[in-house]
């Protein structure tokens, strides 16, 4: 199965009175990009590179406190876990090379990837719903899944970590097979 791409929907709109300035905004799922009627093809790629990066960095999430990635992760649990999933800590970790985040059901403690805060707050939300599920459900099993399908996000979120480990060559993130884990899941 081909890795799904995480680019993001970008729409061009030229403009005769445009002379000189190149401008991006986010609307819904996709970035507009507004640019001069006169710019070569090649100068269209190479602005819709640089907006589309600007645009993304401006929405990745600062750097949250473990007080922060707690609160959050309890804001994540009322919105889509009704509340049930109940973490003691949540902790950004040095040490996970291969996994996006992890959970330890015995003592309700998460640990996500220092890898994650250059990624979009949405794709560290679902990591975040992924490991409150492992309360849950400590078993990637059907279950499991239905837990985390309440995130909106989820399948997206799939998709740009899947496209992100191939990139990088690192192990797939787990999918919907179902599989068992022990008490210190992933």
């Amino acid at each position: 199965m081909p890795a799904k791409s995480s680019q993001p929907r970008v729409e061009i709109r030229r403009s005769r009175r445009r002379r000189r300035t190149v401008s991006a905004y986010r609307e819904g799922d996709k970035i507009i990009v507004l640019m001069p009627e006169t710019l070569s093809r090649a100068e269209e790629r190479e602005w819709v590179r640089k907006m589309v990066e600007r645009i993304e960095r401006r929405e990745r999430p600062k750097r949250l406190t473990d007080a922060q990635l707690l609160k959050r992760a309890r804001e994540l649990s009322d919105a889509y876990l009704g509340g049930l999933a109940a973490p003691v800590s949540v902790s950004w970790v040095a040490n996970q090379r291969t996994r996006w985040g992890s959970c330890t059901p015995g003592d309700r403690t998460i640990r996500l990837s220092e890898r994650l805060q250059k990624m979009p707050g949405w794709v560290v939300d679902y990591v975040i719903v992924h490991e409150l599920a492992h309360l849950l459900e400590p078993s990637h099993n059907k279950a499991f899944w239905g837990w985390v399908a309440h995130y909106p996000h989820t399948e997206k979120a799939k998709g740009y970590l899947e496209g992100w480990s191939h990139a990088a060559r690192l192990p797939s993130p787990p999918t919907e097979e179902v599989e068992d884990l022990p008490d210190d899941a992933d």
